[in-house]
């Protein structure tokens, strides 16, 4: 028999939280997260998307173990200024039994129709800066600190339960060997020429913080026509900068401006911290700390994390400013490998900035979605 409580104390979070860590136990390509982080993201006092959303939790008990959880989340902003009556939910994990997924996604199910929306769509997060969609191919890879791993099982429980395919994302990766300068070199002095366009690099973290605000206001600007897209509120601008910026590699981060010093393009990448996080076993101390700084340090291959054109100068080949910065940096710093975050497989936009790098596919991950 399966039960479902909802989290509700310290000691109950910290099991949602802990959950998946006895799950993939054994697995060498799950990614685990900071456990302290993880914690603070479900916190209504810390995290800024409980400005505009609500969420509850729930974990599932088979016999007196936890074999399950789920988030069930409303975004505000999405429901009232976008019009969609959605429901979202996400870290959904849960052992190989229908009767359990079954359980957690109706608690999902009746959220959602006491708030008088229309349907289900998950896994995600709060925001477009969350992770999103279960994985369908690729579990053969190591995960990032930025996406959700499962086991392959997850997509037949879905499809179980009358679930279908809302939106497919790609996950990409070329090797930075295949970054030939041609493609981009000579572009980048016609395109800052034609333009009025400069590049802005940077040496360290206190520089950056004065362009923060631009960056997401330009992030907002560049998705906004995507269908699933959700805009970055100024509390949580406030919140990411405090939180990650700092903690970015300031060389890793990269800027076009105009002849008025106004900020038309922006990429940030950042080092993979993949198999750091796999040693730091979800603590920073007293050791994962320095696996991450050593990562962030010395790693070889890197993450392209977001990447933004503000509309008037998207398709006016603005990002060869961009990779001509970034193959200077990686060249210096010895970069192997170039991993890109998942990305939606109808914006064929961000397919073009990409094809002259010869990247393949290496995962697939999906959402799924069912009429409430």
């Amino acid at each position: 028999m399966v039960t479902t409580k909802e989290v509700l104390s310290p000691a109950d979070f910290k099991a949602f939280v802990k959950f998946p860590f006895s799950l993939y136990k054994d697995n060498k390509y799950w990614v685990p997260p900071i456990i302290k982080d993880e914690l603070e993201t479900f916190d209504k006092t810390k995290n800024p998307a409980f400005k505009n959303a609500e969420a509850r939790f729930f974990l599932a008990y088979q016999q007196g173990k936890i074999v399950g959880r789920v988030a069930a989340i409303v975004n505000w902003i999405e429901v009232k200024e976008q019009k969609l009556k959605k429901m979202r939910f996400g870290w959904f994990d849960f052992i190989d039994d229908f009767e359990v997924s079954k359980a957690l996604l109706q608690k999902v199910n009746e959220i959602g129709q006491e708030q008088q929306l229309d349907y289900m769509e998950g896994p995600v997060g709060f925001s477009n800066l969350d992770k999103v969609g279960v994985l369908i191919d690729g579990f053969g890879h190591i995960g990032t600190m930025i996406t959700w791993y499962n086991h392959p099982y997850y997509q037949s429980h879905f499809e179980e339960h009358g679930f279908i395919k809302e939106k497919e994302y790609l996950e990409n990766k070329f090797l930075f060997a295949n970054a030939d300068p041609k493609t981009f070199a000579k572009a980048n002095m016609l395109i800052k020429k034609r333009y009025e366009l400069r590049e802005l690099n940077f040496t360290n973290s206190k520089a950056i913080m004065p362009w923060v605000d631009s960056m997401f206001d330009l992030f907002n600007d560049s998705y906004s026509s995507l269908a699933s897209f959700v805009k970055i509120t100024d509390v949580q601008k406030e919140y990411f900068k405090k939180k990650y910026i700092s903690f970015i590699n300031p060389e890793y981060i990269k800027f076009v401006i105009d002849k008025n010093d106004k900020l038309v393009a922006f990429a940030i990448v950042m080092p993979s911290f993949s198999e750091a996080l796999q040693k730091a076993k979800g603590k920073l101390f007293p050791f994962g700390i320095f696996h991450l700084l050593r990562a962030r340090k010395h790693s070889k291959n890197v993450t392209f994390y977001l990447i933004g054109v503000h509309p008037e100068y998207q398709n006016k080949g603005v990002t060869a400013i961009i990779f001509n910065e970034f193959h200077k940096t990686f060249t210096e710093k010895g970069i192997v490998e170039c991993i890109r975050t998942p990305e939606l497989e109808e914006n064929t936009a961000i397919a073009q900035i990409w094809k002259h790098f010869n990247p393949w596919t290496h995962k697939r991950r999906r959402t799924y979605r069912r009429a409430l």
